[in-house]
């Protein structure tokens, strides 16, 4: 879920803090929002329009190469940004697919690779997102990052807990409210606004 991505990038971006420490805050921004970036996608193709495993992973060593050599606020924002939104376009593969009930384990999609111009299979590792295991992993990088940072960013991290918290337990509920949202709204949509439902609604 969205929360433990932004956690992710953030707890990445720790790395920062013995490399060059006048320039923590900017790394912790940019895990976040590097971290959260590959989501915007929700409604325009989903793991897949934003979402480049292997393309971001590729970019993000030499983005880190130059935080590391040259570190400044442009260089150290860039490298973790890449490196955050790497790290969530590849954890996605270890969590569930793109149907809209992922608990039943129907989908062979979890993240398209456009180098080998496939979609990779989820792993289902952590079950999917809103899982209790996706809750446990989010408080879990939550940890070190309370244990480190200051405001405001705690803040940031203990709202994003909060939000994984609610979500996880309404998340089982969310299909059946989905889906009677849509068969309200779909009908009183202009037709070149229906292509933009994504399709696990479309085709429940």
């Amino acid at each position: 879920m969205l929360p433990t991505h932004a956690l992710a990038g953030m707890a990445f971006a720790l790395s920062a803090t013995p490399v060059a420490p006048e320039f923590a805050g900017v790394a912790l921004v940019a895990g976040l929002l590097g971290g959260v970036f590959p989501d915007l996608d929700l409604y325009a193709g989903h793991r897949k329009s934003l979402h480049y495993p292997v393309y971001y992973s590729v970019l993000a060593v030499p983005t880190l190469a130059a935080a590391a050599v040259v570190p400044a606020a442009a260089t150290v924002f860039a490298g973790f940004f890449v490196a955050a939104a790497a790290l969530h376009s590849v954890t996605d593969v270890f969590g569930g697919g793109l149907e809209l009930r992922p608990w039943e384990a129907t989908s062979d999609r979890a993240v398209y690779d456009h180098h080998g111009g496939r979609w990779i299979a989820p792993r289902r590792w952590v079950g999917y997102d809103g899982s209790p295991s996706d809750l446990l992993l989010s408080a879990t990088l939550a940890v070190p990052l309370l244990l480190t940072v200051e405001a405001p960013l705690d803040r940031v991290v203990m709202v994003a807990v909060a939000v994984a918290v609610v979500y996880t337990a309404v998340r089982r509920l969310l299909p059946t409210v989905a889906d009677r949202l849509v068969d309200v709204v779909t009908p009183r949509l202009p037709d070149h606004v229906v292509p933009y439902v994504p399709p696990r609604y479309r085709d429940e």
